[in-house]
This record gives C-alpha cells, structure tokens and sequence, in this order.
C-alpha cells in the first residue's frame, strides 16, 4: 500500500505540474489573448503545451492502478479511481487531436463524475471540500457553455482558465486526500 500511496503522489504532481503548464503562456509568447481566447487554443499555439497536456494525460493515466489499490472497494471510490484514468486518456486525446468537441465534453462529464463521486463517499471534513469542487466545477463549466454560445469577446479565455485553476485545486484536494487519509487494509 505504501508503494501505492507513493506512486499516487508522485504521478498526480507530476500530472498537476503538467496540466498546469498552461501558466506558462504569461511568459512564452502565444499571440492569444487570455481573457477572449479559449485555453484549448493553447495546444496549437506552442508544441510545449500539447507536449504538456500529454504528459498530465499520461500521469494521470498511470495513477489510475494504484489509485485502485488505495481506494475503499465501494463503487463510489472505485468511480473516483476510474474517473482520473479516464480524464487522463481524454488528455492524452486532446493532446493528439485538439479542439474536438467531444473530448470536451467528455472531459467536463467526467470531471463531474470524478466530483460526485467524492461527494459520495469521502468523510465529512472531506467532503465539504468535494461539495465546494463540484459546485465550481458545474459553475465553471457553465460559464464556459454560455461564454461559448455568446461568442468572441465574452470572456471564454478567462473563464476557461479559471475552470483550469478549478480542476486543478481539485485534483491538488485528491491528492492531498490521498496523502493524510490512513490505508486500511485488505484481507
């Protein structure tokens, strides 16, 4: 279990270092606006932010296993597991083929799935933190839909950026989760 446990931390910060890489847009030159110019644009603006999100794809990918070892044998901590291996290989999609939209979406379902998830089986301390993400994660995402429909000029860069920090805080939550919460284990 404790290999486990390491393996988790190591692979979420390093996933969350990666998925996180979108920071550096404040210091390499894209062309791209941050507050009208969805994140996602990123990934064509600079090799190093496909590069990047292929990384995050893959070490969250990779955590799935041992999240599975970690995770209480209840469907709900199991869904958790699966909902960050699966956000992974979405990742890894959007790396490969940016801007589809049904990696969007699936990316934004999943997130939500992951979110609930928590909600549903965390401890109460925990779970105040997993209410809070959900309810930003639909919040932001929201957001986006609508600053989407409306077009340019609508603040869809700065909100998806913010949707970005959300996911982000999250994941960081999870992981932190993983590090304090004790192993009990199997028979």
């Amino acid at each position: 279990m404790r290999t486990a446990r390491i393996a988790v931390v190591v692979l979420f910060t390093a996933g969350l270092l990666a998925y996180s890489a979108w920071l550096l847009e404040f210091v390499v030159d894209t062309g791209l606006s941050p507050v009208d110019r969805p994140a996602e644009d990123l990934l064509g603006a600079n090799p190093v932010f496909r590069i990047a999100r292929g990384l995050a794809g893959l070490a969250f990918v990779l955590s799935g296993p041992p999240l599975m070892r970690l995770a209480p044998v209840h469907w709900t901590s199991r869904l958790s597991a699966v909902a960050v291996a699966v956000f992974g290989f979405l990742m890894l999609a959007d790396a490969a083929e940016p801007g589809l939209t049904a990696v969007e979406l699936a990316a934004n379902l999943v997130f939500v799935a992951g979110a609930l998830s928590l909600v549903l089986w965390w401890p109460p301390r925990w779970r105040e933190w997993a209410i809070a993400g959900l309810a930003l994660v639909l919040t932001t995402w929201a957001l986006v839909l609508v600053a989407g429909t409306l077009g340019p000029g609508h603040a869809q860069g700065l909100l998806t950026r913010v949707q970005l920090a959300v996911r982000t805080v999250l994941l960081g939550v999870g992981a932190a989760y993983v590090v304090v919460t004790p192993v009990h284990r199997r028979s």
